[in-house]
């Protein structure tokens, strides 16, 4: 069971750091989570930074092996994580929340979450998907570089049990990771894309220092992004576009 065991670290540099240490030495199985009370060098996307206040947020991760799962077929485990993970917060933060591809959770046109995997590979083996997961529970205030975050505690106006909560988003996971099966590997994009921040609406992105209006058309099944464009279709890998947030 995902959470099984679940073990809480009072300070750490990287949550994701700790957890491919215990992989290396051998010493954990499937499903295993380390949750953080703080994290002095908390990892995002593409080299950045997580930030988070000391006992404020959910900063959890956790050790999964694939399984079946090809690593052609990565990009399905991350689409799992971010259904799992848009569960639970949509039941806090209600309908409003979406995926902000490739697997940030919004609220409305906010940054509520973020999940990196890191591929732990023995020869051309899968071992391990060390899946860390930062969700803003209890910040009322944040660095004011961030362009657009949000916190549970903003949305509903209450403090929670960020713990607690962490146990319960490792149990939302649980049925989707489940579903990492070729028969259904549709149903999981069809699900994620229903989902998805912006899908069929104008917005605004960058690409290479041009700005311009665009509109997601698609998510393909290697995970790029359909975005047309002055009515083409660019397909855009991780990385190659941002989405730039008016406020």
């Amino acid at each position: 069971m995902i959470g099984q065991p679940f073990h809480v670290l009072d300070t750490v540099d990287s949550t994701n750091n700790y957890a491919m240490q215990q992989v290396n030495a051998g010493h954990i199985s499937h499903g295993t989570a380390w949750f953080a009370r703080e994290q002095t060098a908390g990892k995002g996307q593409r080299g950045k930074q997580w930030l988070s206040l000391p006992g404020e947020n959910i900063i959890l991760t956790i050790a999964l092996q694939p399984n079946s799962l090809p690593l052609s077929r990565q990009f399905m485990l991350s689409v799992a994580v971010a259904l799992g993970a848009s569960d639970f917060f949509a039941r806090y933060a209600g309908d409003e929340t979406c995926i902000k591809w490739s697997n940030d959770i919004y609220w409305r046109d906010r940054k509520a979450g973020g999940i990196l995997i890191e591929n732990v590979l023995r020869g051309n083996t899968w071992q391990y998907a060390i899946t860390g997961i930062g969700i803003n529970i209890n910040q009322a205030q944040f660095p004011e570089h961030l362009p657009n975050p949000v916190s549970l505690r903003q949305i509903t106006g209450k403090t929670w049990d960020s713990v607690a909560l962490a146990k319960e988003l490792c149990q939302c996971l649980e049925p989707w990771i489940k579903q990492l099966r070729p028969a259904h590997y549709n149903e999981l994009l069809e699900a994620y894309k229903s989902r998805l921040f912006r899908l069929n609406e104008p917005g605004l992105y960058r690409m290479q220092g041009d700005y311009f209006q665009g509109i997601i058309r698609d998510v393909l099944p290697d995970g790029k992004l359909c975005l047309e464009k002055n009515g083409a279709i660019l397909q855009l890998d991780f990385g190659e576009v941002e989405f730039v947030i008016t406020r």
